[in-house]
């Protein structure tokens, strides 16, 4: 038994190497596998059709909406500007670097790299905002691997008082 992909299916193994090291965690909005109504996927970041691989360094961890809406997108082309862009890639790109979360439910791009993905994978539209806003009040949002994964990179290494 394997999950779908968008060229066919990959083994179980596969889709539990990809999951652990997401934390369970959507690589994109960081919703727990648990905590999302269809679950998540394994996804290729770059899509085969722009000349991605079945490799595991172009596989993701990724919760159906954000999956859905990305389809084989590798980029876009932000408002006001004539230059492509290209999305976040969850392989070399650390998530702080390019969101903010703001309010708790609100993924705020601070990057054009950000903002391009955000658009894209539509990561603030009202149906997701208020599933992770009922995710919060439930104290299922962000979970502390989210949280740890919001954090700058030069906060994470520090270690905690005491």
């Amino acid at each position: 038994m394997g999950t779908w992909v968008s060229r066919g299916y990959v083994n179980t193994d596969v889709r539990r190497r990809v999951a652990a090291r997401a934390d369970g965690l959507c690589e994109y909005c960081l919703v727990h596998d648990d905590h999302t109504y269809n679950g998540c996927e394994v996804d290729h970041i770059r899509s085969i059709k722009h000349g991605g691989s079945d490799e595991f360094r172009n596989l993701a961890f990724a919760c159906f909406k954000c999956n859905r809406s990305n389809g084989t997108d590798i980029g876009s082309i932000l408002p006001r500007q004539d230059t492509f862009t290209r999305l976040y890639d969850p392989r070399i790109d650390p998530w702080a670097r390019h969101f903010r979360l703001d309010h708790g439910i609100f993924i705020i791009g601070i990057t054009e790299i950000g903002t391009a993905t955000a658009r894209v994978l539509k990561l603030n539209a009202w149906n997701r905002v208020a599933e992770r806003e009922v995710l919060r009040d439930f104290g299922l949002y962000p979970l502390p691997a989210a949280r740890k994964r919001m954090m700058p990179a030069d906060e994470s290494a520090q270690p905690g008082p005491g």
